[in-house]
């Protein structure tokens, strides 16, 4: 059936608009195919990873059951070097730096933490093993560990993790017989546990007895 004018006018103008931006929307729409296979090619792996990180993480928690040192410390670095991206990653890094202490071996032991501390994807994870490798720094009490406590903790806290942070700078300043820094830091930590009701009591009182080793709480 032949068009009307109105029709036709309306036809001409859509094949001069197509013939001046069919590049931009073909582009467009190329672009945007492509992004979603990409997002869905990210889930996948992100999916696929994390299955296997679990996996090898089960690998991990049954031989520390069988108390096979050497296996867990493996599958703690396969874990690393393979699914460094997946919360299992770090939470196993952390698990094997204690392993790694208790069995004597505190090079290895710091090795974990600083990986985790670096390369740990969960802010959790990341902030319990920035404050551990402060803690195993401070307890070295070498000129180098105290520097490198030192530049861990200048860093931002972590959100949720700031009186901890405080707490171990004290605890940094205790440890160089610096009292009054370090009682001025414990007191600033106890104002912000005290506003963290979710913190457990046994960090309140850990907090308290290190606030009266050196001098109590102001008032």
């Amino acid at each position: 059936m032949p068009l009307d004018l109105e029709e036709q006018e309306q036809l001409d103008q859509f094949k001069a608009f197509w013939q001046k931006y069919r590049n931009l929307i073909t582009g467009v729409i190329t672009a945007a195919l492509f992004a979603y296979a990409a997002y869905s090619g990210y889930q996948w792996w992100r999916n696929s990873q994390a299955l296997e990180a679990s996996k090898l993480y089960e690998t991990m928690v049954g031989a520390i059951a069988k108390g096979d040192k050497d296996q867990t410390l493996r599958a703690a670095d396969d874990l690393q070097k393979d699914f460094g991206r997946t919360p299992y990653a770090a939470m196993s890094s952390l698990i094997a730096a204690r392993i790694a202490s208790d069995a004597g071996d505190g090079n290895k032991a710091l090795d974990y933490l600083r990986w985790a501390a670096k390369n740990a994807s969960n802010d959790g994870y990341l902030a319990l093993a920035k404050l551990r490798l402060v803690t195993q720094l401070i307890e070295l009490g070498g000129e180098k560990d105290f520097a490198e406590a030192d530049q861990i903790l200048n860093q931002k806290p972590i959100a949720g993790f700031e009186s901890l942070w405080l707490e171990r700078r004290g605890d940094w300043y205790l440890a160089q017989k610096k009292n009054d820094q370090a009682k001025q830091s414990y007191q600033e930590a106890w104002k912000k546990l005290d506003q963290a009701k979710e913190f457990p009591e046994e960090a309140r009182r850990l907090l308290k007895v290190k606030l009266d080793a050196v001098g109590g709480v102001s008032q």
